[in-house]
């Protein structure tokens, strides 16, 4: 790392087709993070949309499954398993009477892709139970189906390939892959968050930066080799991007099978997160594309790409056109999320001298909010129930970092913000807080109570496409 640059011309792509991408995305907002585009080995394009940066891990969602079975692959590449084992040959332990019916015909390679027989996700019980022994939880499950024949996407699943690595090895999937993925590759080992008992998710929980993800795919495209060495075999990557199992879905990028935690596409073959995080690797055109975004239409966004891009890949290069290559970058480097435009002139309320204002009880649990006014920079200065104090300083033209601990996501406790607002019509302040190691956003929404001496405070959570929420809290001036 980092991984080498080229230009589109170079690479035979055309920078019109980028543009053309670019407007697609903005035309039909559907919020993508960021962009990156490789050729033959090179990154010919890349953007963020501020506040989203290139330095910032964005969490990975179900992409973190094709590293745990990354994992898997390697580990049969030493020998230490094989994809045909028994499940319950992991955990001799477990095997009770419903356990050995549950799994009597149940392998490893039937959790790899999602072919268990399962009826329901296993993963909705064990975040029932976090405290329960999630393996437990998965061996015990009644299985309907005879495993291999019926598709069923299941986060348990996923989460078993991990507690795998971990019962054969003593690891944990993120600590095995340190040395023998990320270590080779020269990448930091990313955070991978846990379950109660200390087994990385395996499901979900990754966060890696655009870069990282991308190279994550170019290692695939060239089949398990990087630069010189090998990583895992050409026998792993045949058999994980091929399909296993049919899916039955209806959107033509879902239906097209599924591997050992690798969904196939129209176009080659992907990892796939919500809200639209995806590496997409490309063998015919020798190209790779890395996308994190925080939409609930991330079938339009691989529309976009098939439509937009793809027509734009010729099979050698292009005449290099030095004004078109400054263009695209510089519309690249000035990428941005839209946000709505806010004044500057301060109105005369009961909350803007900066007096302190205690909140009723709350999902993100502040219990008391000021907004202290400057001649620059505004700050909004949160305070827990615990007394623990937060200060935000708010960006008006640009977006300003901070860090947050009131955030009720259950896979990270503290995230990463980038903050900006400022007047709206109505005598209210609004500040927009975007999350950006995630998808996720929040606002407040600050103004006099019309109705007696207290301040209104609307608190608006978007935890994407699933659930939004807004709490109207009626607070009382100190």
């Amino acid at each position: 790392m980092p991984l080498p640059r080229s230009t589109p011309q170079a690479e035979g792509v055309d920078p019109a087709a980028i543009e053309r991408l670019l407007d697609s995305l903005a035309t039909k907002d559907l919020r993508v993070h960021s962009l990156m585009v490789l050729r033959h080995g090179s990154v010919i394009a890349e953007g963020w949309w501020r506040p989203y940066t290139a330095e910032t891990p964005h969490i990975m969602f179900s992409v973190s499954k094709s590293f745990a079975s990354t994992a898997i692959g390697i580990a049969q590449d030493e020998g230490l398993l094989s994809v045909d084992e028994p499940i319950l040959n992991f955990f001799p332990s477990y095997a009770t009477e419903t356990a050995r019916a549950n799994t009597a015909d149940l392998r490893l390679r039937h959790v790899l892709s999602m072919a268990t027989g399962h009826p329901v996700d296993t993963m909705e019980l064990m975040r029932a139970l976090p405290n329960h022994d999630w393996v437990e939880i998965f061996l015990e499950s009644p299985i309907v189906y005879p495993p291999g024949e019926h598709f069923l996407y299941n986060s348990g699943a996923s989460f078993m390939l991990s507690a795998a690595i971990t019962a054969r090895t003593g690891l944990t999937v993120r600590e095995f892959l340190a040395t023998r993925l990320f270590a080779p590759m020269g990448l930091a080992t990313p955070p991978w968050e846990t379950n109660p008992r200390g087994i990385s998710l395996g499901a979900s929980g990754l966060r890696l930066r655009t870069e990282e993800l991308a190279a994550f795919g170019q290692l695939y495209l060239q089949r398990g080799e990087w630069n010189g060495s090998r990583i895992f075999s050409e026998r792993w990557v045949d058999e994980a991007t091929v399909s296993h199992v049919a899916t039955g879905r209806d959107d033509p990028d879902w239906n097209q099978g599924y591997g050992f935690q690798f969904w196939r596409s129209r176009h080659g073959f992907r990892a796939d997160g919500a809200h639209g995080q995806f590496c997409l690797v490309l063998p015919e055109q020798d190209a790779v594309i890395a996308i994190t975004a925080g939409t609930g239409r991330a079938p339009e966004v691989l529309d976009a790409l098939w439509d937009e891009l793809l027509p734009g890949f010729s099979a050698g290069q292009l005449p290099e056109d030095p004004a078109g290559v400054d263009r695209l970058r510089s519309r690249l480097s000035g990428l941005t999320l839209p946000v709505e435009s806010f004044g500057t002139d301060a109105a005369s309320t009961r909350f803007s001298g900066g007096a302190p204002v205690n909140l009723p009880a709350n999902l993100l649990g502040v219990a008391r909010l000021r907004l202290e006014p400057g001649a620059t920079v505004d700050r909004l200065v949160l305070t827990g129930l615990d007394g623990h104090e937060e200060s935000h300083p708010i960006g008006r033209g640009d977006w300003l970092p901070g860090e947050t601990t009131f955030w009720p996501h259950e896979e990270m406790d503290r995230v990463a913000v980038a903050t900006r607002g400022g007047w709206i019509e109505g005598g209210r302040y609004r500040i927009v807080q975007q999350c950006v190691e995630t998808p996720f956003a929040r606002t407040w929404t600050i103004s006099d109570d019309q109705d007696g001496a207290g301040v209104l405070v609307e608190v608006g959570l978007d935890h994407g496409f699933w659930r939004q929420e807004t709490e109207s809290l009626l607070g009382a001036i100190v």
